[in-house]
């Protein structure tokens, strides 16, 4: 799984947003504090707006401010919002009819990608947009991984 640039930059906007939580800021503001190309600020803030994220006035004092609360709003859910679901593998629609791959059932790698996927899903979903703008903070594995076997049998070497 690759951030996407749009990503990227969304979460640099979004970030000048929660430290200016009382006011309203603008598009071109927010695309020149951030390394934004104005262009595609306009873009992102149009799909952050689309997606409930941010609300958007018009006119002179125009702009974007927070249609959330980062203080509960995970960075999975602006990750998905702005680049859509978070995926490792495309098994889930990789078939000819864009339906799950044939070969996922005998797959001996289907379940590690889906375990990745969803230890980048609660990863993402750990922290919010105020912990990391706000407080410095991100998650942090402590723990360890173990082995265990599969529920399906491998196939012997002379099968």
């Amino acid at each position: 799984m690759e951030i996407s640039r749009k990503t990227d930059y969304a979460l640099r906007m979004l970030a000048a947003l929660v430290q200016k939580p009382e006011g309203v800021v603008s598009v071109r503001t927010a695309a020149k504090d951030n390394d934004v190309p104005y262009s595609f600020a306009r873009s992102i803030q149009h799909d952050l707006a689309l997606a409930g994220i941010v609300e958007s006035t018009r006119g002179a004092h125009g702009g974007m401010r927070l249609a959330v609360d980062p203080r509960t709003t995970s960075l999975l859910k602006l990750v998905e919002a702005v680049q859509g679901p978070i995926l490792i593998a495309a098994c889930d629609y990789a078939g000819e009819d864009g339906g799950p791959c044939p070969r996922m059932a005998e797959c001996h790698f289907n379940p590690v990608w889906c375990n990745a996927e969803r230890m980048l899903r609660v990863y993402f979903d750990s922290v919010t947009l105020y912990q990391v703008v706000m407080e410095g903070k991100m998650p942090q594995m402590t723990g360890s991984f173990k082995l265990v076997g599969s529920k399906r049998k491998p196939k012997a070497a002379d099968e």
